[in-house]
C-alpha cells in the first residue's frame, strides 16, 4: 500500500512502509517571481512533516523548483541524513542545487528505474519544447503502481513503454489544465485550446489507470495581478473530471486538494478528504480563478513608488531607447526580417495607468530611425512599464516576471503591400519582437533568475 498526500500544486508526499518521497516542494507564498499563490488557500504545518528519504525535482519551472523552499529544506531537519535528491540532467538546475549545498544528488534518466529502499522509482520522459528536461515519475512498491504525470507531454509510444516496464497503473495524477499564461499579454487566443485539452483525455484513456485525480494546477495570481486569473485557467478540476467520466467511464476519479490523502492498495483507492494532520485547505478561493476572459483589465503602470527612482528610471529608459535601442536591433539576426516585411514598430512605455511615452521605427525605410510619437500604422506593438524596462536594461529582472505579470503586452499585424501584391505573415507563426530580441530570454537570463533567489534565500530561509 502507498499513501499519497497533496501538499500544494505539484508537491506530493508518497509514503510506503519504509520510505517517504517528496516531490516539487513549494511551502511558501508568494512564489514564481512573487506573482503566484497557492489556490485553494492552504495551511501547512512544516514541523509535522515526516522525515523525507527522497526529494524529487521534476523540472526547473519555478512552481516546481522553488528556491526559497529548497533553501528552507536544506537548513532544516526535514531530510533524512542519507536522503537522495533526484534531479534531471539540467545544468542550471544542478548548479543551483550545488550552490544550495545539497548532497547526494542523483541525476535521473528517462525510463531508468531506481530501487531505493522498498520503492522502485522510474522517471518518465516528456516531449516538451522548453529546451530542458522534465520528468514524470512512476512510484511502485511491488503491490501498487502510481504515475505522477506532472507537466510532461507524452505520446502513445511513451505510454506503451511505460506499461511494458511498469505494468498497470493503479493511481495517476494527471495533467488537466491547458494553462493560458501569457496569452493575454501576447494577444493570443483565449479560447480553450481544444487539441491540447483533448490530448489530456486521450492520455488518460491510453494510460487507463484504475483511479485518477487532476494534478499540477493549484495556484492563482496574487491580488496585484488578480485580473489575470480570469484569463489563464480555462477549465476546473470538476469540469475535467466530468469530461473524464464521459470519455473514459471505466476510470475511477476524484478531486484532490491540499490535505487530501489517497490510500492505494491492491483492493483499490480510498480518498480521505482533508485526512492529513499537517496540511489542510483553509479557504476555498477557487472562485477567483473562474475563467471569464472578457472582464476588466488592469492597465500597465510603473511599480516604482519613489519619486526620485521614477525619475532615474525614466532617464535610463529614454537614454536607452533614443541612443542605443536601434543599434542593438541592427545587430540582431532578425533585422532583415523586419526590413523584409517593411515593419512599422511602436514602443509605448508607461509611467502610470493613463500616460505612456511613445517611440516608433519604420523598418521599411531606407534608413530606419527612432522617432518620438506615432507613425501611420502599427505592425508590431510593445507596451511596457518604465519600472520593468529599466530593470531589463539593468539586468535585474527576467521575462518570467515581466511577461507573466502582464507588465509587458504586445500584438502584431504583419503584412506588406507592393504593386498589385498583398502578402501577410501567418498569425499562427511566431514573429520576432524588438524588446524580446534586445533582451533575449536565454540561458544566462534563466540562470541569473535562479541564482538571484539563491543569494536571497540561502542560509536565510528561517529568518523570513
Amino acid at each position: 500500500m502507498i499513501q499519497t498526500t497533496l501538499l500544494s500544486h505539484a508537491c506530493l508526499l508518497f509514503q510506503s512502509k519504509e520510505t517517504n518521497v517528496l516531490t516539487d516542494p513549494v511551502f511558501f507564498d508568494p512564489h514564481w517571481e512573487d506573482i503566484n499563490v497557492l489556490c485553494p488557500k492552504r495551511k501547512l504545518d512544516i514541523e509535522k512533516l515526516p522525515r523525507i528519504d527522497i526529494l524529487n525535482i521534476s523540472h526547473r519551472h519555478q512552481d516546481h523548483f522553488d528556491i526559497r523552499t529548497l533553501a528552507y529544506i536544506k537548513d532544516s531537519t526535514i531530510l533524512a541524513s542519507d536522503a537522495v535528491i533526484l534531479a534531471p540532467k539540467d545544468d542550471i538546475l544542478l548548479e543551483v542545487l550545488k550552490a544550495l549545498e545539497f548532497d547526494n544528488v542523483q541525476v535521473v534518466g528517462d525510463f531508468e528505474p531506481m530501487k531505493i529502499r522498498d520503492l522502485t522509482l522510474t522517471p518518465t520522459p516528456s516531449l516538451n519544447q522548453d529546451g530542458w528536461p522534465e520528468h514524470g515519475l512512476v512510484v511502485s512498491d511491488g503491490d501498487v503502481t502510481i504515475w505522477n504525470q506532472v507537466d510532461t507531454v507524452v505520446s502513445p509510444e511513451i505510454i506503451q513503454y511505460m506499461h511494458k516496464l511498469c505494468g498497470r497503473v493503479d493511481f495517476a495524477h494527471l495533467r488537466f489544465m491547458p494553462l493560458l499564461e501569457g496569452n493575454f499579454a501576447h494577444h493570443k487566443s483565449l479560447n480553450l485550446p481544444f487539441e491540447e485539452y483533448s490530448s489530456f483525455l486521450k492520455v488518460a484513456n491510453a494510460v487507463a489507470p484504475k483511479f485518477a485525480v487532476p494534478g499540477s494546477a493549484a495556484f492563482r495570481y496574487t491580488d496585484e495581478y488578480g485580473f489575470l486569473n480570469q484569463y489563464s485557467f480555462p477549465t476546473t478540476p470538476d469540469g475535467f473530471l466530468k469530461d473524464l467520466k464521459d470519455f473514459c467511464p471505466a476510470i475511477g476519479s476524484s478531486t484532490f486538494f491540499s490535505g487530501d490523502v489517497a490510500k492505494i492498495s491492491r483492493d483499490g483507492t480510498e480518498v480521505i478528504r482533508q485526512g492529513s494532520d499537517f496540511v489542510s485547505v483553509v479557504e476555498d478561493d477557487s472562485v477567483l480563478v473562474e475563467f471569464k476572459p472578457v472582464m476588466e483589465v488592469k492597465p500597465i503602470h510603473t511599480r516604482t513608488t519613489s519619486v526620485e527612482q521614477k525619475a532615474e528610471e525614466k532617464r535610463l529608459v529614454k537614454e536607452f531607447i533614443e541612443k542605443r535601442l536601434l543599434s542593438v536591433l541592427k545587430q540582431t539576426k532578425v533585422i532583415s526580417v523586419w526590413e523584409h516585411w517593411k515593419t512599422t514598430y511602436q514602443l509605448e512605455v508607461f509611467e502610470d495607468e493613463r500616460h505612456g511615452d511613445i517611440w516608433s521605427i519604420d523598418f521599411g525605410s531606407s534608413e530606419p530611425q527612432i522617432v518620438a510619437g506615432r507613425l501611420e500604422r502599427i505592425n508590431i506593438y510593445e507596451g511596457i512599464s518604465y519600472s520593468e524596462l529599466a530593470a531589463l536594461i539593468q539586468q535585474k529582472t527576467c521575462w518570467d516576471f515581466v511577461g507573466a505579470s502582464a507588465q509587458y503586452r504586445t500584438f502584431n499585424n504583419i503584412y506588406r503591400v507592393e504593386k498589385g501584391k498583398f502578402e501577410y505573415f501567418p498569425n499562427e507563426k511566431k514573429f520576432p519582437h524588438p524588446l524580446t530580441e534586445a533582451f533575449p530570454s536565454n540561458k544566462e537570463m534563466d540562470r541569473e533568475k535562479f541564482m538571484k533567489d539563491v543569494r536571497k534565500w540561502k542560509g536565510k530561509a528561517f529568518s523570513h
